[in-house]
């Protein structure tokens, strides 16, 4: 039996794989920030056992415009993080595969999006400290391979959506806060407005296609970088209308604010390594990936209020 710790396993994407490696008869470890602060050096030196994979998905940040207020803290509590986890690493589970994650904002405006640029150019403004956080992880798994051998892979994802966000005490990612904001119109009478013009375009990729994806390609990938995305994107203004559709709400309610911050005007990964490796890719159609996460939003947030 394998035996794998999750660090970062109680965010979205954390429980998620924890769950689906426990279905996989994986012995999981899960850790979350009660169980270790990984701005303390040394932190998880109290997860003693031997490990076969370490995946590594902490990092502090949020959605929205959290980057723009929170530039210093995003540098030192994740250079933190990242150290913390590396050394540990080194140290005690040397032999262990280390799965990190990356993040699409790395990529230069402009760039191809394609992972031989992951280290080329400069991030949007808006999130560069916390893309070059993200920079510095993977020079620090090249680096400790090069030196000592340690095996890496990072996952570069696009947004990951699906049912069982935590909803709670943080800024949503953009899917989420168009649903809430759809869904308390409908309950609430709230006015709707939305971030930006609406022609603003993002990718999406539905937690299971994302899972599913990181771990076929697992013990296939040694040393490298994968970007896992849907291979398609979508204007907010169409993401609406889907969801208005499935929560039986009139899609002219919606009110867009132009002044308001909108990040990047387009954001879509190239995906042509990851389909050299899984030519049949299957993803879970748009209007039923909002549906399930709609419903569950609705029970969450307004039925079982």
């Amino acid at each position: 039996m394998k035996r794998v710790i999750v660090i970062g396993g109680t965010g979205f994407i954390g429980r998620a794989l924890v769950k689906r490696l426990r279905q996989m008869s994986f012995h999981v470890v899960s850790v979350g920030s009660v169980d270790a602060d990984l701005t303390e050096f040394g932190s998880l030196n109290k997860f003693d056992d031997d490990f076969d994979i370490v995946f590594h998905l902490a990092a502090w940040t949020q959605a929205g415009d959290f980057c723009l207020h929170h530039s210093g803290e995003q540098w030192l509590i994740n250079q933190k993080i990242n150290t913390t986890v590396l050394d540990w690493c080194l140290r005690t589970q040397r032999h262990a595969k280390i799965v990190a994650f990356g993040t699409s904002c790395a990529y230069a405006p402009g760039s191809r999006h394609i992972e031989d640029e992951y280290l080329t150019g400069n991030p949007i403004e808006d999130l560069y400290t916390y893309a070059m956080t993200k920079r510095m992880l993977y020079v620090g798994l090249k680096a400790m391979n090069k030196q000592f051998g340690t095996e890496y892979l990072v996952v570069v994802p696009s947004t990951v959506y699906g049912p069982d966000y935590y909803l709670h005490g943080k800024q949503l990612h953009f899917i989420f806060d168009l649903i809430r904001k759809i869904l308390a119109y409908k309950h609430k009478q709230e006015p709707v407005k939305l971030w930006g013009d609406g022609y603003q375009r993002r990718e999406l990729i539905y937690i299971d296609d994302f899972l599913d994806d990181m771990l076929t390609i697992l013990p296939r990938v040694k040393n490298d970088i994968v970007n896992i995305g849907a291979d398609a994107d979508h204007s907010i203004r169409e993401f609406a209308a889907v969801i208005c559709e499935v929560a039986g709400v009139d899609a002219s309610a919606i009110q867009y604010d132009e002044d308001a911050y909108v990040g990047a005007r387009s954001k879509i990964l190239n995906c042509d390594k990851l389909k050299s490796m899984l030519p049949a890719l299957h993803r879970t159609d748009l209007e039923s990936g909002i549906r399930q996460t709609v419903l569950w939003m609705e029970d969450a947030l307004f039925n079982n209020a």
